[in-house]
C-alpha cells in the first residue's frame, strides 16, 4: 500500500470500531485496549494455564483478575470451530496456531455495517456491548508499524470460510491494496484493522462511545 493509497483507505474508512463487553470501557480507559495474550501478562496468569485461554476456542467469555483487582473479561470467539478451521488453514497451520496469532492482536472493524452485523448475531444479541469508534487516521499514524489489515473476517468461520494463514495480516506496506480493492470496492477492501500488542493509549483515538445491545452489563 502507498501513501496514495493508505490515503484512499482512509477516506473510505475514517472510523474504527471495536465491541468489548458491556461496563468494559472503564477498564479500557485506565489500562488500554489490550489484546488477550497481553492481558495474559497483565493479569500474571500462569503458563499452564494460558493454552485454554490462548490457544484454543473459548465458548464464554474469561473473566480475569487484574492488577489493581479490577474484573477483566476476555471475550469468546464463539464464532469459531475447530472442525472449520481445519478446512480453510494454510501454511501447515492447525486450529491452536490460529487462535494464538488471533490472540496477539486487538482488532477493529473498518465498517459500521459489520459490527451491526455482529451486534445482531444470535450469539450476541440479547447482551449489551460496549462501542468505540476510533479516528482512523490518527492510530495509524501513531502505530503504523504494529498495524496488519486483513481482508476477511478472521475471527469467524462459516459454512463455507475464507481460506487463511500467514499471509492474511498484511503490514500496510505489503497490503495489495488494488487487488483487494478491485474485488470489494475502497470501502470494504479491507475488513479488519489489527493493532499487535494492542493499544495501551487508546483514550486519545477515541471519538465515540455507546453502549449498545440488549441485557445489563457486568458488574
Amino acid at each position: 500500500m502507498t501513501p496514495a493509497e493508505l490515503d484512499e483507505f482512509l477516506a473510505a474508512c475514517p472510523v474504527l470500531y471495536h465491541m468489548a463487553e458491556a461496563g468494559a470501557f472503564a477498564s479500557i480507559r485506565a489500562r488500554g485496549l489490550l489484546s488477550v495474550s497481553a492481558l495474559l501478562d497483565l493479569c500474571a496468569v500462569p503458563a499452564p494455564e494460558r493454552p485454554a485461554i490462548e490457544a484454543a476456542r473459548r465458548p464464554a467469555g474469561v473473566t480475569l483478575t487484574g492488577p489493581a483487582g479490577e474484573r477483566i473479561v476476555i471475550r469468546d470467539n464463539g464464532p469459531m470451530s475447530d472442525a472449520s478451521l481445519r478446512r480453510c488453514l494454510d501454511d501447515g497451520l492447525a486450529p491452536a496456531d490460529w487462535y494464538r496469532l488471533l490472540n496477539t492482536r486487538t482488532f477493529f472493524w473498518t465498517d459500521r455495517r459489520r459490527l451491526d452485523k455482529l451486534l445482531t448475531a444470535r450469539a450476541y444479541r440479547a447482551r449489551a456491548h460496549d462501542v468505540l469508534a476510533l479516528d482512523a487516521r490518527a492510530l495509524v499514524e501513531a502505530y503504523a508499524d504494529r498495524i496488519t489489515l486483513s481482508p476477511i473476517n478472521s475471527g469467524a468461520t462459516s459454512r463455507f470460510p475464507a481460506r487463511r494463514g500467514l499471509d492474511t495480516f498484511r503490514s500496510i506496506s505489503d497490503c495489495p491494496w488494488q487487488e483487494w480493492r478491485a474485488k470489494r470496492g475502497a470501502r470494504g477492501a479491507v475488513v479488519e484493522l489489527a493493532v499487535f500488542g494492542g493499544v495501551p493509549d487508546v483514550p486519545r483515538f477515541v471519538i465515540g462511545f455507546t453502549r449498545e445491545g440488549g441485557g445489563a452489563p457486568f458488574s
